[in-house]
């Protein structure tokens, strides 16, 4: 089964890590990816630009309207996933539990299953 292991940002934990502290994370990713490759696990990874690049695009009125934002009011916001194919929602937490992110206090990895995959990388 595929899960989605979501981390989730903030900015003012983030700014608030010395430098010593932002290395061990970075490390931690690069020996989690290590170890899901070796397991067979991974299927990919991806990390996402800050939410103030980005546009949303909707329905208003009947016509499409592409807007700057998300502008939302909560400071956590999605940094980036690691798809992974693992035998149970156990086994997701318990890979969840080894990025670096669930370790800092005020940042949090959410583990979604996943329901449906296209493409050629599934």
């Amino acid at each position: 089964m595929k899960y989605l292991l979501i981390m989730q940002i903030n900015n003012a934990i983030l700014d608030a890590l010395t430098e010593q502290e932002r290395e061990v994370v970075m490390s931690g990713h690069q020996a989690f990816i290590k170890t899901i490759q070796e397991s067979g696990e991974m299927v990919s990874t991806h990390a996402l630009g800050d939410p103030g690049t980005s546009v949303t695009v909707s329905s208003r009125g009947g016509e499409t309207v592409v807007t700057d934002g998300p502008f939302v009011e909560a400071k956590e916001y999605m940094g980036g996933y690691y798809l992974v194919d693992c035998e149970s929602k156990e086994r997701a937490v318990e890979l969840a539990r080894m990025i670096p992110d669930a370790r800092v206090e005020g940042l949090a990895v959410e583990v979604r299953p996943v329901m449906f995959s296209s493409g050629s990388d599934m």
